[in-house]
């Protein structure tokens, strides 16, 4: 069964196009819910955009069949689950939320996303969900829809990393809580990390899933769910075995300071517990500046107003914090950044949006 809001639909009706009484907010997901139903062999779907122009990738319903039983398994999950989808259905993660609740046979509350998506599910005990960060940490910072959290059973979190703030508090949670790897063209995620886990996030190819790196150690996927051949990513990781691996950043990213080459998303890593304490609360990321001498400039970019003797604090502390050459050489401070409609960091957009003033 779905339920779209507050009414419910079985499979019968919602293959047969019977949607009286349906919000027309909800118009989109049930149609596709329709089509998956009555077999339709090819999707449109749209990437995020946060890296790049968004674009349009056709994938089948193979692909979306095996990225839905891979993920069945990893997790064993059992028919009659109670699910939430409190994800963008236009997007890849919300519809693979609709498959998954169709082929799994299981109960699927459908909402419109929103940073709180619990706060009027109080009572629901789902075993099955999925989120971006910004959502998940909503829901734990409030005090009931922590306990709402703390039903389910089984959460991913995708969109966007999970910065090392939240990963703390969601190791607190009581069920089991994962950190998802994958992209609109592998079909949703193609490897898992155990967010209560100790150390760095290692994450674990799902079933029939293989890895490998290319010469500039970028990850290449084989499996079901991104379709034949070998799929070359942008991201750089480190090999663990040969199906598991470390996520380094974006290869696309990169910031090669003074011939020195580095992924500012591992820095970050390491500067974020005195961010959080300088700065508590506000989104950052690490970008290049062109720079005369060095060619690019490693830049730490703060949502925040201009707070100069703050920022001065922080490189003082980088410097003593990181390895030699690798601390930022100056802050840059944007009132507001720019966000995917998946959670992430809009880099280009919020950059843009300081060089036009």
């Amino acid at each position: 069964m779905i339920i779209f809001g507050n009414r419910s639909y079985t499979p019968e009706e919602i293959k047969a196009g019977k949607k009286s009484r349906l919000a027309p907010e909800f118009d989109a997901a049930f149609e596709f819910c329709r089509q998956w139903l009555n077999g339709t062999p090819f999707f449109d779907l749209q990437t995020s955009g946060s890296t790049g122009i968004p674009k349009t990738v056709q994938v089948t319903r193979k692909q979306m069949h095996a990225s839905v039983h891979a993920t069945g398994r990893f997790f064993g999950i059992k028919k009659r689950s109670r699910m939430l989808c409190c994800l963008d259905t236009e997007k890849i993660a919300g519809k693979m939320m609709l498959v998954r609740a169709l082929e799994w046979q299981g109960d699927l509350v459908v909402n419109l996303p929103k940073q709180n998506p619990l706060e009027n599910l109080l009572d629901y005990h789902f075993d099955f969900a999925a989120m971006v960060p910004v959502q998940a940490e909503a829901c734990y910072d409030d005090e009931n829809s922590r306990n709402a959290l703390n039903q389910i059973k089984v959460l991913i979190i995708g969109g966007a990393p999970v910065s090392p703030e939240l990963r703390e508090k969601l190791k607190r949670v009581k069920g089991k809580v994962y950190q998802t790897y994958g992209m609109t063209e592998t079909v949703s995620h193609i490897a898992l990390a155990d967010i209560k886990s100790d150390g760095p996030l290692v994450y674990q190819a799902l079933p029939l899933v293989k890895l490998k790196v290319d010469k500039e150690n970028k990850l290449c996927i084989q499996s079901p769910m991104s379709g034949e051949g070998w799929l070359l990513t942008n991201d750089v990781v480190e090999m663990i075995s040969n199906r598991s691996f470390v996520w380094k950043g974006r290869a696309d990213f990169a910031i090669n300071s003074g011939g020195i080459k580095m992924h500012p998303e591992s820095i970050l890593e390491k500067l974020s517990p005195l961010l959080q304490e300088v700065f508590p609360g506000r989104n950052s990321f690490l970008t290049g500046i062109a720079d005369p001498k060095l060619g690019q400039a490693l830049t730490l970019v703060i949502e925040n107003d201009e707070d100069i003797e703050r920022g001065n604090h922080v490189l003082k502390e980088a410097k003593r914090l990181l390895p030699r050459y690798h601390d930022p050489k100056s802050i840059l401070f944007i009132p507001r950044f720019s966000f995917t409609s998946t959670g992430k960091i809009d880099q280009l957009r919020t950059l843009a949006s300081w060089e036009r003033g």
